[in-house]
């Protein structure tokens, strides 16, 4: 049996949303990051390190995610991943080719179950390392709600390579790429939505300074600090202007692929869902706004790029 191709990582995450360009200060000036490009209505924002945005902020009628952005580490692997897609069925948006836009490179996408647009991208543009200190480094993983988290997690390990590290009762299941615990998450829920982003801090330090920051300026955590069971990741969450939720993380767990067995969370457990017991549970108004808004997605473009491939 041929062995299945693995994404390689997570690169991060377009948004969109009505007056999305408008945010843009509050992720300059409070969250942390960078402007790496800015075109009509669009707004690239980086990290510190070599990734050429992390969050992308797109103006559009509807609120969703534009796409989620992953790497491959070459074009072989990129070509081979495109032929399994093909053959497992995904709905694919035409063959491998170069990318036009800023970011540049090499890949293609794909739409999910839930008519998320994936974008795979290699030999895309390189940005010199900005170490600063309590600013994020990368996005660590993006949180997705779906109505049928059984048969996305499914698709996501046939189609893409993920693996299960974990579950969150019957209503989570954290998937990983590589090392990291999980790159993506899915929340069983009534529709598709985002349920939230994480950007990763270098160290426990600098993800408490952060937090402090965003204190400074007037914007308090709407959940955390905290530490989750799943992942032994510290956390603190906050609501965007947009209303996306995005966090606060660091020292995600690495995966021991020859060892590691998943493990079912509690999520009546208080130390489950919060180790360090200091953020307790979620209140039901932080379930609320990370359940998001019904994400429509792109069936016009799966209709119009059907049988593309």
């Amino acid at each position: 049996m041929t062995e299945t191709i693995r994404v390689g990582n997570l690169r991060g995450i377009m948004m969109r949303a009505p007056g999305m360009i408008e945010t843009l200060p509050f992720y300059l000036d409070m969250w942390g990051l960078s402007l790496a490009h800015q075109a009509d209505g669009e707004a690239l924002l980086r990290g510190t390190g070599a990734e050429p945005f992390l969050y992308g902020l797109k103006d559009g009628d509807t609120y969703g995610i534009e796409y989620v952005h992953f790497a491959m580490p070459d074009r072989a692997s990129m070509d081979a991943l495109h032929a399994q897609a093909v053959a497992r069925g995904a709905e694919v948006l035409g063959a491998p080719a170069a990318f036009d836009d800023w970011t540049g490179g090499y890949g293609f996408e794909v739409l999910d179950p839930d008519n998320r647009r994936l974008r795979f991208r290699t030999e895309a543009r390189v940005l010199d390392d900005e170490p600063d200190w309590a600013k994020p480094r990368k996005v660590s993983h993006v949180v997705l709600n779906t109505p049928d988290m059984d048969g996305v997690q499914a698709w996501y390990e046939d189609v893409l390579g993920f693996r299960t590290s974990d579950y969150s009762a019957d209503q989570m299941v954290f998937l990983r790429c590589n090392t990291d615990h999980h790159s993506i998450a899915l929340v069983r829920t009534l529709y598709p939505s985002v349920n939230h982003v994480a950007f990763e801090l270098p160290s426990l330090d600098e993800f408490m300074r952060s937090i402090g920051r965003m204190k400074q300026k007037g914007h308090v955590p709407s959940w955390g600090p905290g530490r989750h069971g799943p992942g032994n990741n510290p956390f603190a969450y906050f609501v965007s202007p947009s209303g996306y939720v995005i966090e606060f993380t660091s020292e995600l767990q690495q995966i021991d692929e020859d060892t590691h067995e998943a493990k079912v969370w509690s999520r009546t457990d208080p130390e489950s869902m919060d180790r360090w017991m200091t953020a307790g549970p979620p209140t039901p108004a932080q379930r609320a706004v990370m359940q998001g808004r019904p994400d429509p997605g792109f069936p016009h473009l799966a209709k119009r790029n059907r049988g593309a491939a």
